[in-house]
């Protein structure tokens, strides 16, 4: 199942990280390991954030992907079901029954 994870790094220790050289080492690293379809950053709150699309079929993959980030960085995780077009064409049906009963 494809999922929307949004982190965002707390300033101070971004600038840290970033003084020193290991913020992109870092991020790189647990990138790696994670594989994901897609990964995008810009700013969130006023911090750095990622937005990292990835896929996963058990609920409890989830601290393999949330992990490094509250480790590393302390960063604040949101991780969202994503759909694509085709997962929104699949579920018409029962987005028009939905619509039925309490539309």
């Amino acid at each position: 199942m494809r999922f929307l994870m949004k982190v965002e790094l707390p300033v101070e220790i971004a600038n840290e990280m970033s003084a020193d050289g290991s913020l992109g080492k870092t991020i790189g690293q647990i990138l790696e390991q994670l594989e994901p379809e897609a990964a995008y950053f810009t700013t969130a709150n006023g911090e750095r954030a990622g937005l990292i699309i990835f896929h996963i079929d058990d609920a409890a993959e989830i601290p393999r992907v949330a992990e490094p980030w509250f480790h590393a960085f302390e960063a604040n995780v949101d991780i969202v079901p994503a759909m694509i077009p085709a997962d929104l064409e699949k579920a018409a049906p029962d987005i028009k029954r939905a619509a039925k009963m309490y539309g």
